[in-house]
């Protein structure tokens, strides 16, 4: 799709991508919950260690819900480690901006036996050099849910319901990548300052992961289980080893939060967590 001269929207849109069949255990929910800090300050944190044991004797272990995004943010259940996924993909949007192209892509996630819908992931991506692919004088622009369109998230300028910080390991992208697939631009400080930074970064997927759980901790009181749907924007990258500082605000229902990087003073991440309800101790 980099190319305008093979660019045919029609066929990208009606394109068929093969499903693919993806499993997880316990160990690998254990491995991700580490990987975006759970217990990082606390090894017997009363609201985390539930994401990384058996506490109190429970059956599972429960699942953090950006652990969704690993098999690709709207959660439906994600309670029962050792399922088989089915990936469905599927173009959800197009859109011809001149100069380049705004590809929007749905995973739609199945139980393989049962069929049931565990959850759906969304993602915008925004291609350079891709447009001008428009056979009319109309630019070409194609979603699949137009009346519910993707839009920045308006932050607040009053002061947060509520604040949380916290630090990123020096190690963290190392042990968050054991998580995904391996990408040397978060390990290799050579592939790093190639791409134009100073050293390898952290994944823009585990910082949403750092601010999720704040949010859990702190409007959710612990449970994961409030959390009904997941959106974010990444805005610049954040180094191991940093401190983050996530700032919630509660609209209803809706946690509209930013995360910033407290030694640069810059926003790295934003967007809005949707509830189920609220917890009766706010």
């Amino acid at each position: 799709m980099g190319q305008t001269s093979e660019m045919n929207p029609n066929l990208d849109v009606s394109h068929k991508y093969p499903e693919v069949t993806y499993s997880y255990s316990e160990r690998d929910v254990i491995l991700y919950a580490l990987g975006v800090g759970a217990c990082a300050r606390d090894a017997v944190d009363d609201k985390e260690l539930k994401y990384v044991y058996h506490k109190d004797g429970k059956q599972y272990i429960e699942v953090l819900p950006t652990f969704s995004a690993l098999f690709a943010v709207t959660s439906h259940n994600l309670q029962l480690p050792g399922l088989e996924i089915q990936n469905r993909a599927s173009i959800s949007g197009l859109h011809d901006k001149g100069k380049a192209a705004i590809v929007e892509i749905e995973v739609e996630s199945y139980e393989k036996v049962s069929g049931e819908l565990l959850c759906t992931n969304r993602m915008t991506i925004f291609l350079r050099g891709a447009g001008g692919f428009s056979k009319s004088s109309e630019p070409y622009s194609y979603s699949k849910y137009p009346n519910h369109p993707v839009s920045a998230v308006k932050v607040p300028k009053t002061q947060p319901f509520a604040v949380f910080e916290d630090c990123t390991q020096p190690s963290q992208a190392l042990l968050y990548g054991l998580s995904v697939e391996y990408s040397p631009l978060h390990s290799d400080p050579s592939i790093a300052r190639i791409a134009g930074f100073s050293r390898p970064m952290l994944h823009g997927l585990c910082t949403l992961g750092f601010a999720v759980r704040a949010i859990i901790r702190c409007i959710c009181r612990g449970d994961p289980n409030m959390v009904k749907n997941i959106q974010a924007r990444f805005l610049l990258h954040a180094y191991p080893g940093e401190t983050l500082i996530t700032e919630m605000w509660l609209e209803g229902l809706r946690v509209i939060y930013q995360t910033k990087v407290k030694e640069r003073s810059r926003t790295v991440l934003s967007g809005y967590v949707d509830l189920c309800r609220l917890a009766s101790s706010l």
